[in-house]
């Protein structure tokens, strides 16, 4: 088991790292999700893989898919949609899509607990329906229009920074399965 874990170090180590200057920042760099992509999809080709490399491009092309989505109604950043494919290259596609759902447990907690503090609640409760309205009727509104509100009905002062509790979804993830995947 702690051979496992040990596999799974670097991306740990690099998660990390994206979530201090996430914090930080708002932003993932480009060169810190292009390094997470390129060394899970080299790292699949060595003896001590923690996934074959076919599940590492499924991983990449499966993680990215949904955040692909979210970011082009506006509601998560490139760089967001890029560190989750660099996820899915070490994890492969089901563990990848398990961390994805559970960042966005984590990541409700996070938000809820902001905007309760910035007392914001209540804006955050009515813009979550506006915004959940105009998704289901996308068709009607049209993407551009959807993208829009997307961006007009915030309910923080700043964004969540992703790779905060992508970070805890991944251990979380490891951790419930083991590092057996």
């Amino acid at each position: 088991m702690l051979h496992r874990w040990l596999q799974f170090a670097p991306v740990i180590a690099l998660l990390v790292w994206a979530a201090v200057i996430d914090l930080r920042e708002r932003r993932i760099p480009n060169w810190l999700t292009g390094l997470l992509i390129f060394s899970g999809l080299g790292q699949s080709f060595l003896a001590t893989h923690t996934v074959m490399p076919g599940d590492s491009v499924l991983g990449l092309l499966a993680a990215a898919a949904v955040p692909l989505v979210l970011f082009v109604l506006g509601a998560m950043g490139g760089g967001d949609v890029k560190l989750m494919a660099g996820l899915g290259t070490w994890m492969g596609p089901v563990p990848a899509l398990l961390v994805l759902i559970v960042e966005k447990v984590l990541g409700l907690i996070i938000v809820l607990t902001q905007a309760a503090t910035e007392g914001r609640l209540r804006a955050l409760f009515r813009n979550s329906v506006v915004l959940t309205a105009n998704v289901l009727h996308v068709k009607d509104l049209g993407i551009e229009n959807v993208a829009r509100n997307g961006k007009r009905y915030q309910s923080v002062a700043r964004p969540l920074p992703f790779a905060v509790p992508t970070l805890g979804a991944v251990i979380v993830v490891l951790s419930i399965l083991g590092c057996s995947h």
